[in-house]
């Protein structure tokens, strides 16, 4: 049987239209995933939407409909857009759906029940466009520390989660378990600014406002957004029942989540989870934000625009590529078109597409398309070779690792390896002497199944790039079981295939 691998990306606030940030976090995610596939994973992938609290609210009826009719839309438009990038996510989750509702209602009551969640009064600086409670000394300025805007002071009536109780057993976990959040800058804040100071019980219901889900036993009361938000990773398998997709999915393998949600995923959702004796996740990351003009990309700030434009303008695989690459996974990267048209030029143009064509092109031209392998091999074969057969366990490492931009670099150092092996192999001066043509075969060959096994890689990454490559060298996907599977003859055919990227002329 299939390892599994339970991925999840956050569940994104539908306020607004989705930007470039949103699709980066999901891009990485459906990269990881789709890797995991390759490898034989049983893989679990799954995105959505967390729809539920004051600002819907007030939204809607500034647009006059009802907070569902107001998320509709916006939700329509993000499934939309996924399927523009690609995103093969296995379950998309809304915590409007009917299941997850009467699930979290459920996990309320036991909570309730085992003395975990009591009734009590809130007084609190609450930041409705973040819907985040803060301490004073938390405020920067006296504003909000994530998005710098005003709070309000809230007092009203509410129910509490005991999370004092599991300062301990967190603490505890955290030393025992060194990698479950990654990267280390981001469990030391945790730790120094969160843990270490003395948690506070947390407000988990709401009477001021209605668009949330009932506490079925005190209907004034609505679920407060992060008991409602953070389960969904486990509605979504059932919980709580028991199911077998529970069984066989939890806990999770992986939680992406950008940096300013990550003391909710390392603090309060495993504190939920020992609260119900359930198993923690294996890792939560919290990656970087992109930056356009030195600014978080920001609904609010409205720095950005619709993703289908880059999409439309450069095509899905040079806007996926882009996100994978440029920015080491982990830290805060510019988004620039500029930058996105340079690295498309530079890597997915000159480097693979320019090799693909080539490779193909002299491959029709003196071989009528024919090339297999003739094995005459020397030296300057054993370095790419070797170079080829090795890629995979270096790319392994650098997913394991989630050092996605590295992973990248690998698979095209092979590539750039190829250009410069074509240059010191120089076929067309062979292909001028027959005694040479089994050298030249030699030379095309090699170059063929080095592109196979980089393009069988890169569905991963760039899916419908890599599917053309197949379709160019008239083979069929591969997956990783055969990657190492030497094909006995290409069968290029005599039509020459389409460039994979038309260089882009910078206005």
């Amino acid at each position: 049987m299939n390892k599994k691998y339970y991925i999840t990306t956050p569940i994104y606030y539908p306020s607004a239209e989705f930007h470039i940030g949103h699709c980066y976090t999901t891009i990485i995610a459906d990269a990881i995933a789709r890797y995991k596939r390759l490898a034989g994973y049983d893989v679990f992938f799954q995105t959505g939407t967390d729809e539920h609290g004051l600002k819907i609210e007030t939204k809607a009826k500034e647009k006059g409909v009802t907070p569902k009719e107001y998320v509709d839309e916006i939700i329509a438009n993000a499934k939309d857009l996924w399927q523009q990038l690609n995103i093969s996510y296995d379950y998309f989750i809304r915590t409007t759906d009917e299941h997850h509702m009467t699930r979290v209602q459920e996990i309320f009551k036991k909570l309730y029940d085992k003395g975990d969640i009591y009734k009590g009064e809130y007084k609190g600086l609450y930041c409705v466009p973040c819907e985040s409670f803060w301490t004073e000394s938390q405020l920067v300025d006296g504003k909000c520390p994530d998005c710098g805007r005003d709070v309000n002071l809230v007092a009203e009536e509410a129910y509490f989660f005991r999370l004092s109780k599991y300062q301990k057993q967190l603490e505890d976990f955290y030393e025992q378990n060194p990698d479950f959040i990654a990267p280390v800058s981001r469990k030391n804040e945790m730790l120094n600014n969160f843990i270490r100071p003395g948690l506070e019980d947390l407000c988990v219901s709401r009477t001021s406002f209605k668009w949330g889900i009932p506490v079925t036993f005190d209907e004034k009361h609505v679920i407060y957004v992060w008991i409602d938000a953070l389960t969904n990773y486990i509605t979504s398998l059932g919980y709580p029942d028991i199911t077998p997709e529970f069984e066989k999915y939890w806990p999770a393998d992986l939680h992406l989540v950008g940096k300013e949600i990550v003391r909710f995923h390392t603090i309060i959702w495993p504190a939920l989870l020992m609260a119900l004796d359930l198993p923690l996740p294996k890792k939560v990351f919290g990656h970087g934000w992109l930056i356009i003009d030195g600014g978080k990309i920001s609904k609010s700030l409205g720095n950005y625009k619709d993703p289908r434009e880059y999409i439309n303008a450069y095509g899905v695989d040079a806007v996926r590529y882009f996100a994978l690459r440029e920015v080491p996974f982990g830290s805060d990267g510019n988004f620039s078109e500029s930058s996105l048209i340079t690295r498309t030029n530079a890597d997915l143009c000159n480097i693979l597409g320019n090799l693909v064509s080539r490779t193909i092109q002299m491959g029709i031209k003196y071989f009528d398309g024919n090339v297999k392998n003739p094995k005459v091999y020397a030296d300057i074969d054993e370095d790419l070779k070797n170079s080829v057969n090795t890629l995979k366990d270096k790319v392994d490492q650098k997913i394991e690792e989630l050092k996605i931009n590295e992973a990248l670099e690998e698979i095209f150092d092979v590539l750039r390896k190829c250009n410069k092996y074509i240059d010191d192999t120089t076929p067309w001066v062979l292909a001028k002497d027959e005694e040479n043509k089994t050298r030249l075969e030699t030379v095309l060959y090699n170059l063929l199944e080095a592109i196979r096994v980089c393009a069988t890689i890169l569905q991963a990454f760039i899916p419908e790039t890599a599917d053309k490559i197949f379709k160019g060298l008239k083979i069929d996907n591969n997956n990783f079981d055969n990657i190492y599977e030497s094909v006995f003859e290409y069968q290029l055919g005599s039509e020459k295939p389409a460039n994979l990227f038309e260089r882009i002329k910078e206005e």
